[in-house]
């Protein structure tokens, strides 16, 4: 049973997650990084190891629910992604002089007349959104492909924000369709992606069913040269379309559409009405009649150019300050996810970042040493071990994670357990030592202190985790900004 899922529910899906970030009652998305370790070959406490890659090259994440626990075990932190970090894209395809472009067609992948072959654009392809049928030009403007000079190269980039098909010198036409905003174009627009939008005012000057071209398939033999006017495109038209036809020694040259007509979802233009206002006895001529998309040209435009991509864009910038305690920025991170639905403290998270590392509050007596970032650390007394993220030293706050490889979050016997008390803690590398401050139960730069010490703000192994990324190392500063775009196709 041949069958096709249709890019109208891709699309149909893209819409569904993109309102879920703006329901009322919707989702809650953050974007978390972590893995500040580098990557290597891990030791499991039962002796046998895990192949992570290298720095390098890290290795594609499994999906599984042990690759979701290990995202939480070394999270850095998350940001909240809103509505406004959202947008639909489509991929960037550049007016470039010399290129040949594909046109807009209806029935790319259907059937050729008297045969079995498919309709194909002029670059190939067989399905529309696979095919180059609209461009973004050097003014950011997005205009899609209705005829494209018979596969000939442009040359005329197109300027016009008319609401009319807009011809150039090239002879290529082309349907307006939106500008990119500046707002689209500093978060939403990439190397590789644009943001897709529609315009009102193209929208609400669209005819559903408008014919505005057709396309000679075959030229024919035997017609009566001249250009003869008033031929009418059959079909279910609910306003009758017309074209004018143009026979040069006997065989069809061009076709010029006078009256578009609209409600078309199908057109055809016969020899008997050509030859009856004309064209004498032509034969074998084939003409396409080429239906806009439901709503006409430039109604949707996510709907029309195959925006079933979202992007998500979300910045961190250095140690977000307003957030302070939350990001830091003396370690680098080597992963990306996306969590649905986290929670924080039991409840659902809200807030616009959450701390993901573990925290204590140490003692400014007997001085503390100076612990190194990636260093392993241990509590003798309750056999603790986690590996240092950050040593805040103007504060006396030590960040870690606790993960479930030997040396990175348990024992020798492959235990986990908490650090606690008044136990001196003691860096493997640095061999830097420090007393947690069990009597400290205050907030200090946003870290929330019970008895010296400070859980994770995002409750671990909450919520869902739709995506991760593994990737070489990035390096933070607190001076820096890095700008996260992730694109999701469905």
């Amino acid at each position: 049973m041949p069958a096709i899922i249709t890019n109208k529910f891709r699309i149909h899906m893209s819409e569904q997650f993109q309102e879920s970030f703006s329901e009322a009652s919707g989702n809650n998305y953050y974007l978390g990084i972590g893995r500040p370790q580098p990557y290597g070959t891990l030791t499991r406490p039962d002796g046998r190891t895990d192949n992570q890659g290298t720095d390098a090259n890290p290795i594609t994440p499994s999906d599984s629910v042990i690759e979701e626990t290990n995202s939480y075990d070394d999270m850095l932190a998350a940001k909240r992604i809103t509505s406004s970090d959202v947008s639909f894209v489509i991929p960037r395809r550049n007016w470039t002089s010399g290129t040949v472009y594909d046109e807009y067609r209806h029935d790319l992948g259907n059937r050729i007349t008297g045969g079995t072959t498919a309709q194909t654009s002029t670059s190939g392809a067989s399905t529309l959104f696979d095919a180059t049928f609209y461009v973004l030009t050097s003014a950011n403007r997005v205009y899609k492909v209705l005829d494209n000079n018979n596969g000939a190269a442009v040359s005329d980039e197109p300027t016009a924000t008319t609401n009319t098909v807009i011809s150039t010198s090239d002879n290529y036409k082309w349907k307006y369709m939106y500008t990119l905003t500046a707002a689209q174009q500093s978060s939403f627009l990439s190397t590789d992606f644009m943001a897709v939008a529609t315009d009102s005012t193209v929208s609400g000057a669209a005819v559903d069913g408008e014919i505005n071209i057709v396309k000679i398939k075959t030229a024919g033999t035997g017609g009566t040269d001249g250009t003869h006017t008033g031929i009418p495109i059959r079909g279910d038209g609910t306003v009758a379309g017309a074209v004018s036809v143009t026979i040069a020694s006997g065989a069809v040259t061009a076709v010029s559409v006078t009256t578009e007509g609209q409600g078309y979802t199908y057109g055809y233009i016969t020899l008997a009405d050509i030859n009856a206002n004309g064209g004498g006895s032509l034969t074998g001529t084939e003409l396409d009649v080429i239906i806009p998309p439901q709503g006409g040209h430039g109604f949707d435009a996510p709907k029309e150019l195959g925006g079933f991509f979202l992007m998500l864009n979300q910045s961190l910038e250095g140690t977000e300050t307003a957030n302070s305690g939350d990001y830091t920025a003396s370690n680098d991170f080597r992963k990306i996810i996306l969590i649905r639905d986290p929670k924080s403290s039991g409840s659902a998270a809200t807030a616009t970042t959450l701390r993901g590392t573990k925290a204590i509050k140490i003692a400014s007596s007997p001085t503390p040493g100076t612990f190194t970032a990636d260093e392993k650390i241990t509590q003798a007394t309750t056999g603790a071990v986690g590996k240092v993220v950050d040593w805040d030293s103007a504060n006396n706050i030590l960040y870690y994670i606790q993960t479930g490889f030997t040396d990175a979050g348990v024992d020798a016997n492959g235990d986990k357990s908490a650090f606690s008390g008044a136990n001196v803690i003691t860096g493997a590398t640095s061999s830097a030592t420090a007393t947690p401050d069990s009597s400290s139960s205050a907030t200090v730069n946003n870290v929330v202190f019970v008895s010296g010490y400070s859980s994770a703000e995002l409750d671990e192994n909450s919520g869902d985790v739709i995506y991760i990324e593994n990737r070489a190392p990035i390096v933070r500063a607190a001076d820096q900004t890095e700008n996260i775009k992730l694109i999701i196709e469905f």
